[in-house]
């Protein structure tokens, strides 16, 4: 990788961070759980890429280690965010 390459990934990722901050900042608690539920289908996508990942052929090991990495923390993810939405949901049930 060329250092103009990885200049360009840097500020991909740090424009990236940045916009995510700002955008999960002005999000209202009443749309929390919506955006939450979305959230964990893109994790789910994640999830399914992280397989992938981890079964390729060929690559090196440090590649399929960061792929069990980002398989692990996607299920993390995932599950946490499918309890919490459960639970909120479960407040607005009739007793």
């Amino acid at each position: 990788m060329s250092a103009d390459s990885f200049i360009v990934l840097l500020y991909i990722l740090i424009l990236a961070s940045y916009l995510g901050f700002e955008l999960i900042n002005k999000v209202p608690p009443t749309l929390h759980t919506p955006l939450m539920s979305g959230s964990n289908a893109i994790s789910g996508i994640t999830i399914v890429g992280a397989i992938i990942a981890c079964n390729e052929l060929g690559y090196l090991s440090m590649s399929k280690w960061l792929g069990m990495a980002a398989l692990i923390l996607a299920t993390i993810n995932v599950v946490g965010g499918y309890a919490v939405t459960d639970r909120m949901l479960k407040m607005f049930k009739k007793k």
